[in-house]
Formats: C-alpha cells, sequence, structure tokens
C-alpha cells in the first residue's frame, strides 16, 4: 500500500515539473475552473522578464526579451529589438522625451501590430523605440493595461487574458 502512494506521489510531481517550460515558466493556478494564464516567474535578479512574440510594421515577427515594467505606461523598444523585428529605425522621428533607468533619452512612438506573450495576444500595441544605449526593452503598461488583469506575488505574474 504504502509503495502505491510513493509511485503516485512521484507520478503527480513528474507531472507537475513537466507541465512548466519554457523562459517565463508556464504553470497553472486554479481559481474555480482550471486557469491556465501564463504565469512569469520572479527571475533571481528580482524582476520579471518575458519573451514575446513582437510583430513591427513590416509584418515581420520576433521574440523579444522583455523586462515586465508595470511603471512604464508604454512598451519600449531597444533599436536593436526593433531592428530584429523590421522596423526601420533610422526613419523613425525620436521626438518624443523619456525618463528611463539610466537617465533622459529621446524615443520614437510606433505601433506593433501583434505581441504576444505565451498565448496572452493584443493587437496594436502602441509602443516606443529608445534612442541611445538603452539596455533591455520594457514591456509596460500599453500592452499589460490591455489584457484582462495581472496579478503579482512574490514568486510569480499571472497575465489574465
Amino acid at each position: 500500500m504504502i509503495i502505491k502512494q510513493i509511485a503516485v506521489l512521484a507520478v503527480a510531481t513528474l507531472s507537475a515539473l513537466g507541465a512548466g517550460g519554457g523562459v517565463i515558466g508556464l504553470a497553472h493556478v486554479r481559481s474555480g475552473p482550471v486557469d491556465r494564464s501564463p504565469v512569469l516567474i520572479r527571475a533571481a535578479d528580482g524582476h520579471f522578464w518575458a519573451d514575446a512574440i513582437v510583430e513591427g510594421a513590416s509584418g515581420r515577427r520576433g521574440v523579444v526579451h522583455f523586462l515586465v515594467d508595470t511603471g512604464s505606461s508604454s512598451v519600449a523598444l531597444t533599436v536593436e529589438d526593433a531592428r530584429r523585428v523590421g522596423i526601420d529605425t533610422t526613419s523613425l522621428h525620436y521626438s518624443r522625451p523619456v525618463f528611463t533607468a539610466q537617465g533622459r533619452a529621446h524615443a520614437a512612438p510606433v505601433t506593433l501590430p501583434h505581441v504576444e506573450v505565451a498565448g496572452a495576444s493584443v493587437e496594436g500595441v502602441k509602443a516606443l523605440v529608445l534612442g541611445g544605449d538603452s539596455r533591455s526593452s520594457l514591456l509596460g503598461m500599453s500592452y499589460l493595461g490591455r489584457l484582462s488583469r495581472i496579478e503579482a506575488t512574490p514568486t510569480g505574474m499571472t497575465l489574465h487574458r
């Protein structure tokens, strides 16, 4: 009898471990019916990071590694990430002043036709391409605010579609 219980526990543990995956650590949580909303796992640096499929203005898609920033009003792309998704950064007008962790900079407004984090997809996302030497792209409220809700805990952030 005890061997059967150990075997059931081992199978359940392996199933639970197999359910997670990817950079963002997909997990499933329960609140009534099964909720399959993506959960971003807090990284060792204390931040939430997410890989998103981003479509640039040219229709080209690419994966962008974002720092999730609820304090940022907009999605912000580094020049390198903007180029990767097909945005012609040389034709942009860097006319909007912004304040970043590195100080004051100028950014160019763009609209991203599609941004998706683990199935949480949003169309027509207003974004900025950051001029200068920004270190990372930011997943800000112009994406996050279009979800039905987000929930943050000490270990994870759930993105509800």
